[in-house]
Formats: C-alpha cells, structure tokens, sequence
C-alpha cells in the first residue's frame, strides 16, 4: 500500500508557486516514488475517505520541501575513515535536511582517481550510508586513461584542482594539475555526453607570500596573507578563458571564496560559456574579523576573507533572489565543502603545535548545519532570500549539475520521494558534542541559528527524525552512466 505524507506548508519546488505553500498530501508508492500530489485539504480528505495508506505521516505546520542536494562533501572512507567516513557523514547530512550528497575525490586513501578506486568507495559505502551517495571522478597529471574509464564507471563529473592538496594528501596523492593538463583533458572528453569539470580555483602565486616578522602562526590574519585573492582570481580567467574556448563543455568552480572573480565569472557567462559557481555558508556567516587566535577550526581553503567579501557574495546572492522563476546568478549553488578532520591534523591538540594556521588542516565541518547558517545569515539581512531561492540554491541547481535533475530536486509525481521538513522559524544553539561527524570541532560551536530540521525522508524512508535517531542505512550508491548523448542512473 502506498504511504502518505501531509503537511500545511509544502513546498514543491517545481515552479508553480513562487514562493507559497501549499496544505495538502502527496502519495507514495512502495518503491518510493511520488506517485501523486494532493493540492488541497478537500483532496486530501477525499483520498482519507476512499483510500486505505499503509501509513500517513502529518507534519502538521512544519514545511516539508524537496530534501536538499550537496554536491561538495569529503567523505575520506577508506583510508581516512577517522577523518569522516560514510556513516558518520550520511548521519550528518541527514540531520542538515539533505538527502543526496556528491563526495569529492581528495581526502580517501585511495584518492579516486582511477575506476578501482572508485569501486573501493563504492564497495565500502554500501550498507552503510543514510541517504544516497555519488561521486565525483578526479583528474591529476598522469591519469588520462583513467577519465572516460571514471565518466563510463558513473561518477557525476571530473574535479581538479589548480593547487596541490594540503598535507598529509598532499601532490602525491591529489597533485594539481597544469593549463596544457587541462587542455588535454578537454579533447579526451570531447565526444562524451554533458561532462562536468570541477575545479578547486587557487593558483599559486608565483612569489611565496612570507609572514611579516611580527606575525604569529597563530593568528588568522598570517595565514590569509598566505593565500591572497589573487590566488581565485588568477584560476578564475585562466578556467573563464578555456570555458569561453570551448563552449561545448561544463565548468563548474567549487567554494568560491572571493568576490573578486565574480566580474570574469559572468563575462565569462555572457561570452556563452557553460561555466557555474558555488559558494559555501562558511564564506557567507563567518569574516577573517572574528576568527581568534589559535582558532583553527576556522582554516579553509580557499581561507574566509573580510566582512567586505562577504557582504559582495550576498549582494551577489540577493541580486538574483526572486524566487521560483529566478535566474541562476553567477553564484548558482550553495554547499558545505564539508571536510572535517582529526584534532592532531587541525592542530587542536594540547602542544608546541596548538593553532598553527600553517600546519593546520583545511577544512570546515558544516555539513549538519549548512541549513540553519544559510537561512541564518538571510534572516539577519532582510530574509534577502526566499523559500523558494533556498530550493534553487540547494536543490535545484545542484540536481542539475550533476544530472540527477529528472528524479530529484522536486516534489512532483514520478521523483523520488525525497523530503525536508523543517521548521524556519525556530531557533537552536549550535553544541559541537550533538553533531554527528567523526570529528566535532566547528567554528559555529555556541552560535544561535535559526531553522531545525525535523525530519529527513528518502524514497520515502524516514532516515531521520528529530527526536527518534535514524533508521536504517538504506542509501543507494549513485551511479552515472553516459553513452550515446543519453544520460541514464543506476541506483544500487
């Protein structure tokens, strides 16, 4: 028998609304799919009458919206699995309103980078994951047989980077990767159907930036002056230049930090290219201002720059807030880039080392909250962004991105029945030891948010409830299969 979930704020997410909800039901079928959507209380009480439900589920006034996508997330299982593996990170997701999450190529021990290191995360995420899983394929020197073997294999797109990995990774498991490395790649792909290439937008200056003699390695402000804009920007025109060369192709820019690209960014758009952005809550709730000395926990690459940047990303954001029908702007995506790691490798233990912005590991753990501290910071600026631009935000675009936009990313009949519900209007404090990572360290530790999320569904599962912990680890894989222009998923 199918399952029926009710709610007086659905949101829908498929256009019809701006920016209302609606009180009504929507139907489930026993493979999870959305089978039918019911408008009104009149249809809903009609469907009581004359249907029997395996299960009705009301969630009274809480809005039950499209469950939310992230496709920048550091899942470092196998090989890190201290760091964050899969549990602990579909835990957290779960408990941040997402139902999909994309994992990036970088932190794993193997790096993925080649079809068997794929099938190694494949294989150590089934039977362990809270919501559906995909991965991104990585593109380092020296691995161009593995690309088309890594796209045909069904990862949702190629991601590199422009500068080396942090250590302990570091260039001998994620090296960047050179322009005649990208143009190269380029041509290997350039018969497959709608393949993205992410980057991670730093370009090393030529000149290392030393720390002025008075400075601490300790204090944020020597740690910024390392990995100045003109890091983003030089890897902005260099990936803008080769975007507006080959129209064909999908670019995508990961944790856009600095608001000084954002001029190439839509140049670059307005010249035809297929060329996306994504900014993160990180660079939009927290300012280099406020960062403490020894505050490790807020090192990022790129680093959170000053109150002025970020006031330029949310005008940026707010320029493009109109709701349903609103344009992708040049910042069309917000995820985490959730990449938490060990006390030892942020530099948290007690020691000589304690707060070395140098040495520290860069990463934020955000993934549980990415909700709250985005809804949080429109709040404090005029609710600049809608329901409906949260939708597009973290869902919508991020479905399109990585080609899941035909069976998630809406509620509308023949998707999959994943949900948020949450409550917008009530408020929490962020406690580090309640979230669910592997490691808890968090810059957003004591802060006041607004926004719990209540519930998590996927395929019509409750993997998530507020008060009752989670169900089952029935996620699936994610894998995405191109051949012939048509782009097809399996979901195992």
């Amino acid at each position: 028998m199918d399952l029926l979930f009710l709610s007086r704020r659905i949101f829908l997410g498929d256009g019809s609304q701006d920016d209302a909800t609606l009180q009504g039901g929507i139907i489930v079928d026993t493979e999870g799919i959305i089978r039918k959507i019911l408008r009104t209380p009149q249809e809903v009480n009609t469907h009581l009458y004359n249907t029997e439900s395996e299960a009705v589920y009301d969630f009274g006034d809480l809005v039950l919206m499209p469950g939310l996508i992230d496709p920048n997330v550091h899942i470092n299982e196998p090989g890190r699995k201290d760091w964050e593996g899969f549990v602990t990170a579909t835990k957290s997701a779960a408990a941040g309103g997402f139902t999909t999450i994309i994992d990036r190529p970088t932190n794993a021990c193997p790096t993925t980078v080649s079809v068997s290191a794929l099938k190694a995360k494949t294989s150590t995420a089934r039977g362990k994951i809270y919501i559906d899983v995909g991965f991104w394929g990585g593109l380092v020197p020296g691995n161009r047989d593995q690309l088309q073997p890594l796209l045909a294999a069904g990862v949702m797109g190629l991601q590199c980077s422009l500068c080396d990995a942090a250590p302990p990774v570091g260039k001998e498991e994620f090296a960047a990767i050179t322009e005649s490395d990208l143009k190269e790649a380029i041509n290997l792909v350039d018969n497959e159907a709608d393949v993205v290439l992410a980057f991670h937008a730093e370009l090393p200056v030529l000149t290392k930036i030393p720390p002025s003699a008075d400075s601490s390695s300790k204090s944020y402000s020597t740690f910024l002056s390392t990995r100045p804009h003109a890091m983003e920007v030089n890897a902005i025109k260099l990936i803008s230049q080769l975007a507006i060369q080959n129209v064909r192709h999908r670019f995508h820019i990961l944790n856009l930090s600095s608001a000084m690209c954002l001029p190439y960014l839509k140049d670059a758009q307005q010249k035809g290219a297929q060329l996306t952005t994504e900014t993160c809550p990180h660079y939009l709730s927290l300012s280099a201002e406020e960062i403490p000395d020894c505050g490790t926990e807020y090192k990022t690459w790129p680093p959170i720059r000053e109150k002025a940047n970020q006031a330029a990303l949310w005008q940026e954001l707010r320029t493009n807030a109109k709701g349903a029908e609103a344009e992708a702007g040049v910042i069309s995506i917000i995820s985490s880039d959730h990449s938490p790691a060990t006390p030892g490798a942020r530099c948290l233990t007690y020691g000589k080392g304690r707060g070395n912005f140098l040495q520290a590991w860069p990463g934020i753990n955000s993934l549980q909250l990415s909700l709250p501290v985005t809804w949080t910071g429109s709040n404090e600026r005029e609710k600049c962004l809608t329901l409906a631009d949260i939708h597009r935000l973290m869902c919508l675009e991020p479905a399109q991105l990585c080609g899941l936009s035909s069976f998630k990313g809406r509620i509308s009949e023949g998707y999959d029945a994943d949900f948020c519900i949450w409550n917008p209007d009530e408020e929490f404090t962020v406690a580090a030891e309640d979230l669910l990572a592997s490691n808890k360290a968090t810059p957003y530790n004591k802060r006041r948010l607004k926004g719990v999320i209540h519930a998590t569904v996927v395929r019509g599962l409750h993997v998530y409830q507020q008060y009752e912990g989670f169900g089952q680890p029935l996620g699936k894989v994610l894998l995405r299969k191109s051949r012939n222009k048509v782009v097809k998923f399996v979901r195992m």
